[in-house]
């Protein structure tokens, strides 16, 4: 992720290392967040629902539909997102222009950081609405390891999206290293400045230093003071 360019990207058209990209942390914190994903929503949809006593089907969490129905909707929707940004992690190195770049990062920094906050949420309130279920509702603990399991990944989820918003603010703060496209990065660093034009021509003009010195000053008759006298000789 920290590697030269543009938005912690290399120059674009690069080469696709598998190998490296499998090891690099977004790749790594994405799947993770994938992972925890399919088990919120999974065990819900799988488990979630329970017959308390009647032929009708109630959500384990205090029989509150909101809350699985919640967690079900942000927990499909985040892994989609996952699958969606390792596509646009592969593919961020063959942008070749910078504002594509700026804009990809941005939006995976807003997502991230909202998809944090929403996690943040729902491990509040299955969590809530759990304290409040009765026992006596649950016979035979029915669903009770799946209800559980829900909440534990709702907060792995925070940790790993709120990973996933600390590298993308990480690339953001990167930004473009121009020394990429230069020969010379020292050359980069002290800009030369352009000789003006000619005011006729409009040409530019090379100044030219004049190097001409006057000669010593030799002291001659007209430039003696008056009151000055020639010594007399021997």
């Amino acid at each position: 992720m920290n590697g030269p360019g543009s938005f912690g990207a290399g120059r674009a058209g690069a080469a696709f290392d598998p190998l490296s990209f499998t090891k690099k942390p977004h790749t790594i914190l994405s799947g993770l967040a994938a992972i925890f994903s399919m088990v919120v929503f999974g065990s819900i949809i799988n488990e979630g629902y329970v017959n308390m006593g009647s032929e009708r089907l109630h959500c384990v969490y205090n029989k509150n539909a909101d809350a699985c129905n919640y967690a079900i909707t942000i927990g499909v929707l985040a892994f989609l997102a996952c699958i969606l940004f390792l596509a646009l992690d592969v593919y961020f190195p063959q942008i070749s222009n910078v504002k594509d770049r700026k804009r990809a990062v941005l939006l995976e920094m807003g997502f991230s950081g909202f998809w944090t906050f929403l996690w943040f949420v729902a491990f509040c309130f299955l969590a809530n609405q759990w304290s409040r279920t009765s026992p006596k509702e649950l016979p035979l603990e029915q669903a009770t390891d799946a209800a559980r399991a829900a909440i534990a990944f709702s907060f792995f989820s925070i940790l790993t999206w709120a990973a996933l918003t600390a590298c993308a603010v990480q690339k953001f703060l990167l930004g473009t290293d121009m020394t990429l496209f230069v020969s010379d990065p020292a050359a980069a660093q002290t800009p030369k400045q352009p000789y003006p034009p000619n005011d006729i021509t409009g040409q530019t003009t090379i100044p030219v230093t004049n190097t001409y010195q006057s000669p010593p000053l030799i002291e001659t008759v007209e430039t003696r003071p008056p009151a000055y006298q020639i010594p007399p000789a021997f």
